[in-house]
């Protein structure tokens, strides 16, 4: 029991703040590409618990946990009225793109402060630990949101980029993109998406931090 409190502390910052500032991140490119319905419901924010809900952030990660050893959730997801957007069909992919973009550059992030631990001769576990679980929830993240299924990101980079007789029946998908994507967890076909983007992301984060990391270490 006692390590699995553990666990829960050490995944409890990077996966709130993984989720949270992802959904924030929809809403400031919503915002820049022109549609302030986000902003004007106090989603264009770095504040958490403007982000949070209850069952996808915090009853769901502890009890698939629990279950499985699994970590995964979902924020409260940014209200985007993509028609307000300047350019609709263009920039929805940009609006998409700026969640899994955030996770990526938290990845990086999280990976820096590991690199400063060791640096600085930090000799205590725990935030070792912190450090490494928020790489790995946000490469997580990052990956399974650019799957190519609405609602999901990729989904609708995916719509974006289809012509508009396609992109209308591809569209039609995201009412059953929930249960589709149960269906494909439970079958384990989603791990050949994600376990290789996952792999390359972690690899261009490495790249884009060897410099410190050579500098410190």
């Amino acid at each position: 029991m006692d390590e699995i409190i553990r666990n829960i502390a050490v995944y409890a910052l990077p996966v709130l703040f993984a989720i949270t500032l992802h959904e924030a991140a929809h809403a400031y490119a919503a915002r820049y590409f022109g549609d302030n319905t986000a902003y004007a419901q106090g989603r264009m924010t770095l504040n958490p618990l403007s982000h949070v809900d209850l069952f996808g952030t915090i009853i769901i990660p502890i009890a698939l946990y629990l279950m499985s050893g699994f970590v995964f959730g979902y924020a409260k997801p940014v209200p985007v009225q993509f028609g307000n957007l300047r350019n609709p069909k263009r920039d929805m992919a940009w609006v998409a793109l700026a969640g899994p973009l955030a996770n990526f550059i938290m990845a990086l992030m999280w990976l820096i402060f590991a690199v400063l631990l060791i640096a600085l001769n930090v000799g205590e576990e725990f935030p070792h630990k912190v450090a490494q679980a928020g790489v790995v929830t946000n490469l997580l993240i990052f990956a399974f949101n650019l799957f190519p299924l609405p609602p999901l990101d990729g989904g609708r980079v995916l719509t974006s980029m289809l012509p508009n007789h396609l992109a209308f029946k591809f569209a039609k998908i995201e009412p059953y993109g929930f249960f589709i994507l149960l269906a494909l967890l439970y079958f384990g076909v989603l791990s050949f998406w994600v376990q290789p983007l996952m792999w390359i992301g972690g690899q261009a984060v490495k790249l884009l931090a060897s410099p410190i990391t050579m500098l410190l270490t």
